[in-house]
């Protein structure tokens, strides 16, 4: 299994509209193979910095299922509008990816 997940710094107030976006958005992961789940995480505000830290996580059966997605014309279309919503964010979301090692 692997775990992708992006960092989400989103501008104080901006909050509603952030999810908004992530609940309208046209995604088709249901149709990916390998793809087994979606969750987007909000955290505690950080009101000295003026953000909410948000996170994406999609699960895969593996790595390489993972990186073929992000080759993928599928990809492509769900990442088409991301440069849209700017103002939401304090800086570029950070990605991470990690390869399961333990489960329960």
């Amino acid at each position: 299994m692997y775990i992708a997940m992006n960092r989400f710094k989103v501008a104080a107030g901006a909050e509603g509209d952030f999810e908004s976006v992530w609940r309208n958005r046209d995604s088709s992961l249901s149709e990916v193979p390998g793809f087994v789940e979606f969750r987007l995480l909000r955290g505690k505000a950080n009101a000295e910095e003026g953000y909410t830290l948000f996170s994406s996580h999609t699960l895969w059966r593996s790595e390489e299922d993972f990186l073929n997605w992000t080759k993928s014309e599928n990809f492509r279309a769900a990442h088409r509008n991301a440069g849209d919503n700017k103002g939401l964010y304090k800086g570029p979301p950070v990605f991470e990816g990690f390869n399961v090692v333990q489960g329960v």
